[in-house]
């Protein structure tokens, strides 16, 4: 069973969300939260697969909570937002999030949504990660401490996380470079080992905070 917790400040939004994952055999609703220092309680007392947090709640905001959950659980969270808007997006991915979905998305979307990031796998749509590109294009320059640490990556290493910048899925790097899945995803797992990154979505923001992959090249 993938254990999740939701986090609403709205009741009708938790109903909802509760009632479409409840339905599904493979998921179970551990605990609701309605702000967001009670979300990270939760993810604190019930060690959830995935936490929905919306990004807009009092006490704690979303995108405070996620970094709370991400730095002291080992629980995935699942960004949630009515607002399609750069400055959520970049800032839950870097807070830790896994993946980032609207409010009003079809329920087979957040039902699937659970089930990826659960897996370990981002939830980064190519629109979602040219958003995210050209907030980290008007940033400017890259992190030299990021760029210090991907120097740490073997050869194949390197390029196995330029291609995942690029979007591409382990079955899809592997047919580029003619390995079997299985190999990818041992360089997958060395690479976000080395780096200390906790999934994918984490791998494609240093790729370009670190000055690994150009935006627009």
């Amino acid at each position: 069973m993938l254990r999740v917790v939701l986090a609403d400040d709205q009741d009708l939004f938790r109903a909802g969300f509760a009632t479409i994952l409840g339905a599904e055999p493979d998921i179970e609703v551990v605990a609701e939260a309605s702000d967001g220092a009670s979300a990270v309680q939760a993810a604190l007392e019930h060690r959830p697969d995935v936490v929905l947090m919306d990004m807009r709640m009092p006490i704690l905001d979303g995108v405070a909570a996620t970094r709370e959950v991400c730095a002291r659980t080992p629980s995935r969270v699942l960004a949630l937002t009515m607002f399609d808007t750069d400055d959520y997006l970049y800032a839950a991915l870097r807070a830790g999030a896994s993946g980032f979905l609207l409010k009003d998305a079809p329920r087979a979307d957040l039902v699937n949504a659970v089930r990826v990031v659960a897996a370990g796998d981002a939830l980064l749509a190519p629109g979602v990660t040219a958003r995210v590109i050209g907030e980290l294009h008007r940033r400017g320059h890259p992190d030299p401490a990021l760029a210090a640490a991907v120097t740490a990556l073997t050869a194949r290493e390197t390029d196995v996380l330029r291609l995942i910048a690029a979007g591409l899925s382990n079955a899809e790097i592997a047919a580029h470079h003619h390995l079997s899945e299985h190999t990818v995803k041992t360089h997958v797992g060395n690479l976000l080992g080395k780096l200390n990154l906790r999934d994918r979505a984490q791998a494609v923001m240093v790729a370009y905070e670190s000055g690994l992959v150009i935006p627009g090249q």
